[in-house]
């Protein structure tokens, strides 16, 4: 039976999706393709995953519960479901907060609704995020802490759909699994992240703006270790042993890099130095992020393995090929 992957078109959905079409699965990809960022990438995603014979699309607003179950009746059914479809993003939440209520409650409890209503549901792999740390200020974030200050709306949505996912995992006895990714990019990534925005405006000699004075940190995840425990999430469902069926991973690399140090990676690939402003910190953002991945080590069998060091340069050359630039 097909595996539905929400959020196909996007970035670790159009990863997710690949891998497991590269395994033999069917897969039936489902996106809203909203103008968040720029709707030709995630149309050339698609374009890739269509390539497939086990692939099948359907483009359809999430929340909208008729229209997904139609679709997955389409297909024949699914028996396992990796949620990836999300509005992302904390800055953005700032100002536009009807879209996370749509897509990220509206849309997280519709995937419920279905799990619910299908036969021989084996499995649930949702997006969380690491921004449901928040507040807190302990170091490396674990599972174990609790996570009751957020610090932007997108991130309370997040914290929600893990709140949602526990109920059902208890009420229905439904195997449940979320990841909370730690700043994940690589080829193919989202226009809003700090990989895109910095190699994109260092290639073209224009300013790049570094807040809090540029004193951040952040764990990076290269996209392929974050697909490898994605799938590993996926292929081994959560046990009811002692309560619900139902865990929350970190996904991330278990580092904590500066963010000058990702600058220099890009200066290095792009042989151009940064134009550099600095800014205050915004509303919404924290200053470090670092992720303790003993947990998802010893259920998941996760072991990141690329280093920014590596991710980094063929994130750059990933992004002169795709937009036609020499070097």
């Amino acid at each position: 039976m097909a595996i539905l992957v929400t959020g196909a078109a996007g970035f670790i959905g159009y990863h997710t999706a690949t891998a497991l079409l590269a395994r033999g699965e069917r897969v039936l990809g489902v996106d809203s393709i909203n103008d968040y960022y720029d709707v030709r990438l995630k149309e050339a995603r698609l374009a890739r995953l269509r390539e497939h014979k086990g692939f099948a699309f359907e483009r359809l607003d999430l929340a909208d519960r008729n229209a997904l179950g139609e679709a997955v009746k389409r297909e024949g059914g699914v028996d396992r479901i990796v949620h990836l479809a999300a509005q992302a993003g904390v800055r953005y939440s700032l100002t536009h907060p009807e879209a996370y209520i749509r897509a990220n409650l509206e849309g997280h409890f519709a995937i419920l609704e279905l799990c619910r209503s299908l036969k021989g549901f084996q499995n649930l792999v949702y997006a969380s995020s690491s921004s449901v740390y928040g507040g807190n200020t302990k170091l490396p974030f674990s599972v174990e802490d609790r996570v009751d200050n957020p610090v932007s709306l997108y991130a309370a949505t997040k914290k929600a759909d893990e709140l949602m996912s526990h109920c059902y995992a208890h009420l229905y006895g439904l195997p449940m699994t979320g990841l909370r990714y730690f700043t994940v990019y690589g080829p193919w990534g989202r226009p809003d992240m700090a990989a895109f925005i910095f190699t994109r405006a260092i290639l073209a000699g224009k300013p790049i703006q570094l807040f809090n004075g540029g004193d951040m940190k952040r764990d990076f995840t290269f996209v392929d270790d974050a697909v490898a425990g994605t799938i590993a999430a996926l292929d081994r469902p959560a046990s009811a042993e002692g309560g619900a069926p139902y865990r929350v991973y970190n996904i991330g690399n278990h580092r904590s890099e500066p963010l000058m140090r990702l600058v220099s990676l890009i200066e290095e690939r792009t042989n151009k130095k940064a134009v550099i402003e600095y800014a205050p910190m915004q509303p919404g953002d924290v200053k470090e992020t670092y992720a303790d991945i003993g947990a998802s080590q010893r259920d998941l069998g996760f072991t990141p393995r690329v280093t920014i060091d590596e991710g980094i340069p063929r994130f750059v050359q990933w992004y002169r090929e795709y937009h036609g630039i020499a070097g």
